[in-house]
């Protein structure tokens, strides 16, 4: 093997991974909400790069409404309970309407369209609509986890005589669960980001606590992008 396969290999990742805008957005998001955390709500450099930031990501986010646009027309998967595929479906909705608000935000802020306070309300009603896919995302992956805590202990009772770790399918649950359990604390820190974006308890999530939550939901949403590693092949 060359010496340079592995940094090779770790480079064509790295390149993967940065071809996603995506992946490009959310490196940009935790560049804004580390911004605002410095600057705390106060002029200076970092507010600076925090309002030029958010201005920027909108670019990345644009037409991106037609993707949970699909997801509301689509089918669920058979066996979701009814006040899921709700939830789901609302979730779908909302986010749809944010990002869809979130492109005549950005026209405003652009100078293109010239309605400043039609774009301020139409911003504040965007932030609403992300709120409340949060509070969707939320409940759906609280509801999520409990279906598979459930299946996940029957199938601990069916190999209670094996090791229940060398089990693929168990293994694949609790994986699974691991993701879900990360997004559930994610959607729960996207709820406080909106409430201190929204300032409806300034005194309590002040332009620093919104930062911190934000910085660390960022964080969380670059790591759920990363690429799948190959798997080693055994000889």
């Amino acid at each position: 093997m060359s010496t340079l396969d592995v940094p090779r290999a770790e480079l064509a990742l790295l390149v993967l991974y940065l071809n996603k805008a995506e992946a490009r957005d959310k490196i940009c998001r935790a560049i804004q909400y580390g911004s605002k955390f410095v600057s705390n709500g106060q002029p200076g450099t970092a507010q600076n790069v925090d309002k030029s930031t958010s201005l920027a990501r909108k670019v990345f986010r644009l037409l991106k409404f037609v993707n949970d646009l699909h997801a509301l027309i689509s089918p669920v998967p058979q066996g979701t309970p009814l006040p899921l595929v709700l939830l789901g479906k609302s979730k779908n909705a909302l986010l749809s309407t944010f990002l869809f608000l979130d492109q005549i935000v950005w026209l405003g802020r652009s100078g293109i369209y010239k309605n400043k306070e039609r774009a301020e309300l139409l911003g504040r009603i965007s932030l609403f609509c992300w709120m409340g896919s949060s509070v969707c995302t939320t409940l759906v992956e609280i509801g999520e986890l409990g279906r598979l805590s459930a299946s996940m202990k029957k199938l601990e009772k069916e190999l209670k005589d094996t090791d229940k770790h060398q089990n693929e399918q168990y293994r694949a649950k609790l994986q699974k669960s691991n993701e879900r359990s990360l997004a559930l604390v994610k959607a729960g820190m996207d709820i406080v980001v909106a409430v201190g974006l929204l300032q409806l308890t300034p005194k309590k999530v002040t332009p620093r606590v919104t930062g911190a939550f934000g910085f660390v939901s960022s964080l969380i949403s670059c790591y759920q992008l990363l690429p799948s590693r190959p798997k080693a092949k055994t000889l």
